[in-house]
């Protein structure tokens, strides 16, 4: 690596993973540089969960390497790596339906030795707790909604907590698993307006999406996925333009 160049956030190099006969990922490299917003986009189908999967720990790969910050961090055990600095939201909403969205940013502290049970009650939550909870509501945007329980919640404010609750443990790194699917234009637009903010707070960013007006508008640079194969890479504009992109996934009329 060049002296002079920055050292990316993340790195997988050569990311291999096989289930059986089945290669879902075949020799994937790609990176995400500190304070950029990076897509992964391609088919059903194409790999894109599984890369997030190894990066977290989930699956552990059959060949290659993930580094974050130039360490190895290639399938150590998933909170570890949450620890290390890498949270993740899924495809699926994954929030605890009674609990409240302050409950969900008390639980996300890392280094809150409170067990679950005790947790709950603010009165239990340490100082340092309670700050940063209260900063990510604000951020996000969603004070009006703090003592409502998540299942109460419309689609889109249960996608923003999911995302609230990920930056809470304060993350180098944010995964977001098909951050707007199901939203309206405008309830997208919002959120890549908050993730342009997150983003230059520092934070970088690498999501799977399959809106492409969202993702053309904000990502810095562009991974694109077709049956576990990295078939093309690079800014937007040339991604949008890209024979093998175009007749592989996003179509003529794009």
């Amino acid at each position: 690596m060049s002296g002079n160049r920055e050292q990316p956030r993340l790195e997988l190099s050569d990311v291999t993973i096989r289930f059986g006969g089945i290669c879902a990922l075949n020799d994937i490299s790609l990176e995400v540089l500190p304070k950029q917003v990076v897509g992964i986009i391609g088919p059903n189908g194409a790999g894109k969960t599984t890369t997030f999967n190894v990066i977290t720990g989930a699956y552990r790969p059959s060949q290659g390497e993930v580094r974050l910050d130039g360490k190895a961090v290639t399938a150590k055990p998933s909170h570890l790596i949450a620890r290390a600095g890498i949270s993740r939201t899924f495809q699926n909403i994954r929030l605890f339906g009674e609990m409240t969205v302050w409950e969900h940013l008390l639980v996300a502290q890392p280094h809150n030795e409170f067990p679950l049970r005790r947790l709950l009650p603010t009165r239990w939550a340490n100082p340092q707790a309670l700050r940063r909870a209260q900063e990510v509501l604000e951020f996000l945007k969603l004070e009006d909604v703090k003592d409502r329980a998540a299942r109460s919640l419309p689609y889109g404010l249960q996608r923003r907590v999911e995302m609230a609750r990920a930056v809470t443990a304060r993350p180098k790194l944010l995964l977001l698993d098909e951050p707007v699917a199901g939203m309206n234009h405008d309830e997208a637009d919002e959120i890549r307006h908050l993730m342009l903010k997150l983003r230059d707070s520092g934070l970088s960013i690498l999501l799977i999406e399959h809106d492409m007006t969202f993702v053309m508008h904000l990502c810095d640079y562009l991974y694109v996925l077709d049956f576990g194969v990295m078939i093309a890479h690079g800014r937007p504009d040339e991604i949008r333009t890209n024979p093998t992109v175009l007749d592989a996934y996003l179509g003529h009329a794009t």
